[in-house]
């Protein structure tokens, strides 16, 4: 269903590439409106009820919404957070296990403050899953070895395959107790701003196509995951080019 796009990627990019650098202003206003949809998008996946206009108002207005979740609220304030910090994580070339545990913390800190940033002490007991992830005392070796092995995929990828298989990796880890899915796209996004990609939002509407490609990565089959991230990349970077085109 999903196609291979790195070469309309590259076309793209260098298309964007040559509207660099942007003015300062330019920047900061698309930095704020891919905050508003990353974090709508990737916490909708997650089943979060808050709607992109309420979350919006909650972040920049700091509103509550009527009738809806504090965890849903908590959840959104939390990615912001996180989703800021990655501007600053970018300008590194390289992904530490540092990383991840600070991303984690911003997000879940208010939500559980014990658990924000440490690895889970349980298993995952998943019904129906159809794939083992590692105990609490496998977690730290686990991480270490996803971390030291990042480098060669990097090296041996296509900027978009790499970002596409930190995602894949970390979410087959499973490393904390809750949260992993919206990490795993932040990390992905932080691949992709540290290789000079923009950032790439996952649809709700497509969340069934983005479970079952995630679904093979279980079984070592990453090429179909690799090919809907493309995809997702390829329509971002066509959303980017109208947005830059736009305020130039």
């Amino acid at each position: 269903m999903y196609k291979n796009r790195l070469q309309e990627i590259d076309d793209l990019k260098g298309k964007i590439d040559s509207f660099r650098p942007l003015r300062s202003e330019i920047l900061r206003q698309i930095k704020d409106y891919y905050k508003i949809g990353l974090t709508y998008t990737s916490n909708a996946l997650e089943g979060n009820t808050l709607d992109l206009a309420e979350t919006k108002v909650v972040i920049e207005d700091g509103l509550t919404i009527n009738g809806k979740p504090l965890k849903d609220h908590l959840e959104t304030i939390g990615h912001a957070e996180a989703y800021n910090r990655l501007f600053e994580l970018a300008k590194q070339n390289f992904i530490v296990e540092d990383d991840v545990k600070c991303l984690h913390k911003l997000f879940y800190s208010r939500i559980n403050a014990e658990n924000a940033g440490q690895y889970r002490k349980k298993p995952v007991i998943v019904t129906g899953a159809d794939v083992d992830f590692p105990l609490p005392s496998e977690l730290p070796k686990k991480m270490q070895d996803f971390i030291a092995g990042l480098p060669a995929i990097r090296e041996n990828s296509h900027s978009v395959e790499y970002a596409a298989m930190v995602h894949a990796l970390f979410v087959n880890i499973h490393p904390f107790i809750d949260g992993n899915g919206r990490i795993a796209r932040l990390l992905m996004n932080l691949a992709l701003l540290q290789s000079g990609y923009n950032i790439t939002v996952i649809p709700p509407v497509v969340r069934a196509d983005y479970i079952r490609a995630l679904q093979a990565s279980n079984h070592k089959d990453f090429e179909p995951f690799i090919n809907f991230i493309s995809e997702m990349v390829y329509e971002a970077q066509k959303e980017y080019l109208r947005i830059i085109e736009r305020l130039q």
